[in-house]
């Protein structure tokens, strides 16, 4: 069966972005790249993150220039993948603030889980609220109906070519 991988267009692209919850930083500095995941939210220019200081912070400090990875797998093979060009920007006082307000908006509904006695990774640690700010954006899909139409034309210029050669 034929693959087909088209690009996705860009209301596709935000539409995606505002519908997913996990995203994957990538970052690098000093002949070392990191890639972690993180929880996110999208205003339709940047991804919005509130985390704790750490490894990826530190990177993201000295080489603001990072890659912003978001993707989803569907069943019967299917998936999108949008990846983000972008610069990562440290926000605090007000901008701190409203990253915190889109996370809560976005979450809202999501029930948070219990203590379990057990000790947050992020306790102790600064938090760091910081977005990353998209430049260059593209997105790419397994489109279903194309690749099924793909297949269907495959097959009908197969069955001309065998017709013709006997």
């Amino acid at each position: 069966m034929a693959v087909v991988i088209v690009e996705m267009q860009p209301l596709e692209i935000d539409r995606f972005l505002r519908s997913q919850v996990v995203g994957h930083v990538g970052c690098h500095v000093g002949g070392m790249t990191y890639v972690v995941p993180v929880i996110y939210a999208w205003d339709g220019d940047c991804a919005y993150v509130y985390s704790v200081e750490g490894q990826k912070v530190r990177m993201m400090r000295e080489n603001p220039k990072v890659c912003f990875e978001v993707d989803e797998y569907l069943p019967g093979g299917g998936w999108r993948s949008v990846i983000i060009q972008g610069s990562y920007e440290e926000l605090a006082g007000d901008d701190a603030a409203r990253t915190l307000h889109l996370l809560a908006d976005r979450f809202a509904r999501r029930s948070s889980a219990g203590g379990n006695g057990q000790r947050s990774r992020g306790e102790g640690r600064v938090p760091v609220a910081f977005r990353i700010r998209a430049g260059e954006v593209n997105g790419r899909k397994v489109d279903r109906s194309l690749q099924a139409s793909a297949t269907r034309q495959a097959g009908r210029l197969l069955t001309k070519r065998r017709a013709r050669h006997s």
